[in-house]
């Protein structure tokens, strides 16, 4: 697959073999599934996909954030190889074997816990955190949990109960596990307390001191607080500072834990093996997964030696913790180390000053924000009223991918940038070339952004 070249669309979209595959599809697959384009992959190669047509694009998707190492990275295929050429499987939770215990050693180097650290293996990020309710239920002996409005935290029962970002997640499901309460995240662009980012000192927690720790539920009964440092399908926020520094405090005060959702923001995506890391933030609970393992299914909860002190038996998983995804884990963070976050970092903070230039001549940009290469571009219709532009925001996806550029919404009317952490200066000039194009074509037909 050549690679110099690239985007290049050769066919209408989709193409006759992507076509045909997704007839298929239509008449086997679960229809819950939710497809932004008729993309139907064939391979891949660091942050380059190529259609079953043979249509080329740029991926700033990188498989919902999780190809972090780049599309089939040969390291990680070398190490997947191996482990496969030995056993593929032996199930962590009733055998030992070093993958696993390299690993969970390896993971308590990196998360920012202080303290000894053990891990729990599952297969997902929605299991993490079923992991992790279960873990603070039982620690703390306190039935209650609190995660925020525009939280994304998974799909199965407990999990989805945190979550609360899109009410279709939601509906037809309830009702949802129970004892969960949900505060306002730090959305500073639409500040929940009505105040300017410069002048916010995380206000917004109000509410949950005053309100939902008054009113619903007493600090003495929550077992746990779980928050994305960054959060993610919510439209990609960055809160200040004192969001999570205030957060903390508030948890230690009243002997609650804190549980850092770093399924979409960990793994290097922000410039930091961790976004925990930007804001001094020391959670009790770390879950990991998406970019853990280069695309193999993985799922982490990391905590506190001290709190992971349940009995054998209390939970368990009969593929977490795979040897052959262990490996592809173990590949995955020394490329990580060896200069995947740095390059995050860096292509990341180039991309971040394009698009706020992109910004100056878009009326479209309402707001530009991230770090590394988790990146969210919001669209407005208007600056002033910040009426949200969704219906142009879809558009914009749809043209980007006629364009040949892999992208994904994120939240109502935001748009994320998360390519695999192997993009080039070079191909983030052609993300910004494409963007801009694109933008202004939606412009032209909406006649939006003033």
């Amino acid at each position: 697959m050549s690679v110099s070249a690239v985007p290049h669309i050769k066919t209408a979209l989709p193409g006759p073999n992507a076509k045909a595959v997704i007839d298929r599809d239509a008449t086997y697959v679960s229809p819950s599934y939710t497809r932004s384009y008729p993309l139907v992959m064939a391979r891949g190669e660091g942050a380059v996909v190529e259609d079953v047509d043979g249509n080329l694009f740029l991926d700033c998707a990188a498989g919902i954030a999780v190809t972090a190492t780049g599309h089939s990275h040969p390291q990680v295929v070398a190490a997947i190889v191996d482990q496969a050429q030995k056993f593929l499987h032996m199930s962590g939770t009733d055998f030992y074997y070093e993958p696993q215990v390299h690993l969970a050693q390896t993971i308590a180097s990196i998360v920012p816990i202080a303290g000894p650290v053990r891990s729990f293996f599952g297969n997902s990020g929605t299991e993490a955190n079923e992991a992790a309710i279960k873990l603070a239920r039982y620690h703390s002996h306190r039935p209650y949990l609190i995660a925020f409005l525009g939280s994304f935290h998974g799909r199965t029962l407990g999990s989805l109960s945190l979550t609360a970002s899109k009410a279709i997640q939601r509906r037809g499901f309830g009702p949802p596990a129970p004892g969960v309460f949900h505060a306002p995240y730090a959305d500073c662009y639409r500040c929940p307390a009505g105040l300017k980012p410069e002048t916010c000192a995380a206000e917004c927690l109000g509410f949950l001191e005053e309100q939902v720790l008054v009113h619903l539920v007493t600090p003495d009964e929550v077992a746990a607080i779980v928050v994305e440092p960054i959060q993610g399908e919510g439209g990609y926020l960055v809160p200040p500072r004192q969001f999570h520094q205030r957060l903390q405090e508030l948890a230690r005060s009243h002997g609650i834990l804190v549980v850092a959702d770093e399924v979409q923001s960990g793994m290097g995506r922000t410039g930091r093996m961790f976004a925990c890391e930007h804001f001094d933030l020391q959670p009790d609970m770390v879950t990991i997964a998406k970019g853990i393992a280069s695309g193999l299914p993985l799922g982490i909860t990391a905590a506190r030696a001290d709190v992971m002190a349940w009995p054998p038996g209390a939970h368990a998983s009969t593929f977490g913790g795979n040897p052959v995804s262990c490996a592809a884990a173990l590949a995955t963070i020394a490329l990580l180390q060896e200069g995947l976050i740095k390059n995050a970092a860096e292509v990341g903070g180039y991309l971040l000053d394009g698009l706020r230039d992109l910004a100056a001549r878009h009326p479209l940009i309402g707001d530009v924000r991230g770090k590394g290469l988790m990146i969210g571009v919001e669209f407005v219709r208007d600056r002033q009223t910040k009426a949200r532009a969704s219906t142009e925001r879809d558009a914009i996806v749809d043209e980007l991918f006629t364009r040949g550029l892999l992208v994904l919404g994120a939240g109502r009317n935001a748009l994320r940038l998360s390519p695999p952490l192997v993009l080039t200066h070079a191909q983030a000039e052609v993300v910004l070339k494409l963007l801009d194009e694109a933008i202004g074509v939606i412009e032209q037909r909406f006649g939006a952004g003033s």
